[in-house]
């Protein structure tokens, strides 16, 4: 079969398109015909081979070859005799390591990269179900979860025209909340269309200075000091902070992290950060919003298998408007 991998760390052109070895299942596990995938920052910072953490598990100096990519959508070939959930045929969308390729196979108990899976409802199309998983999961878990979402409040999304910021900006408005999202010129009218109440341009106002509090900071860049964030929030406020600017090193991430576990015993404010963590409840439920038009994927491009690295080279770039989707 073919597939997206990489044989050494380095920028998106690493990436090759190679014939490997069709997967077999394992009992615990599940053989995936890939429809669609998506690309996420995760892909391209983890083929960078930077923090140098990750290289534990990828291979300290060269990396352990293995296709690209943690998002799809797609068709059950096969099932280890030991899967009972699923079945050959049934149309699934989750995440699995390797899913740019034209075979993917996750195991429905390993817990390391936390995958799962979900049934993909008729109504949502491929390509939708595979710009979900850990864009939506991240919005869901961050605002349902960690922020505490509640009808009527009022929050503010910073990123707001990113993958995890288009998810975030309509996942709120279907919680029942008063949303202000915060993106540049270019993505103001988008924003406004998936349902944002009001739309600050970063570069024409400052956020933190227009004297607006808010009930929640969903942060989903992490360009701006928590103390900034912290500036704007009523005083039970909640910060969630769940990205980072890609030009941030591990120390400054570090750094940041270690300031927040010091500050939040002192303070009224409710400061969380967290990784999203795949499972099929919660992907069932963003299949659900979908499939009611609740939530619509914004879908910027879409490249075909021999075109990752172009992909991941824009996704770098920090300039892609929701999501990248890889068809096969």
């Amino acid at each position: 079969m073919k597939a997206a991998v990489f044989r050494t760390y380095g920028s998106p052109d690493v990436v090759q398109i190679q014939d490997i070895d069709k997967p077999v299942p394992r009992d615990n596990e599940i053989l995936i015909k890939v429809h669609a995938a998506s690309a996420n920052p995760l892909d391209w910072k983890t083929m960078s081979g930077g923090p140098y953490l990750v290289r534990v598990v990828l291979g300290l100096f060269t990396p352990k070859i293995k296709p690209v990519g943690v998002d799809l959508a797609g068709q059950i070939e096969a099932v280890g005799r030991n899967v009972t959930q699923f079945k050959p045929g049934d149309a699934v969308f989750g995440t699995c390591r390797g899913a740019f390729a034209e075979y993917a196979c996750t195991n429905q108990s390993e817990r390391m990269m936390k995958p799962g899976l979900a049934l993909k409802p008729d109504a949502v199309t491929f390509e939708q179900a595979a710009s979900a998983p850990v864009a939506a999961l991240t919005a869901l878990q961050g605002l349902r979860d960690k922020g505490k979402i509640q009808p009527g409040q009022k929050v503010l999304i910073n990123g707001a025209a990113g993958g995890v910021g288009t998810f975030a900006v309509q996942i709120a408005k279907s919680f029942g909340a008063e949303v202000t999202a915060v993106c540049s010129t270019r993505n103001v009218a988008m924003v406004q269309s998936i349902g944002a109440d009001r739309v600050i341009d970063y570069t024409q106002e400052d956020f933190a200075k227009i004297g607006q509090r808010y009930d929640m900071v969903f942060d989903c860049i992490g360009n701006r000091t928590v103390s900034a964030c912290r500036s704007i929030l009523n005083p039970k406020g909640t910060l969630v902070m769940i990205g980072a600017p890609g030009n941030m090193g591990i120390t400054a991430i570090l750094a940041r992290l270690i300031g927040v576990l010091v500050l939040s015993p002192f303070i009224s404010h409710k400061l969380v950060t967290f990784i999203a963590n795949s499972n099929e409840q919660d992907l069932t439920a963003i299949a659900g919003l979908i499939a009611a038009g609740k939530v619509t994927p914004v879908i910027d491009r879409r490249y075909s298998l021999t075109e990752v690295s172009e992909a991941l080279r824009y996704l770098a770039g920090e300039h892609a408007r929701g999501k990248l989707i890889v068809v096969l």
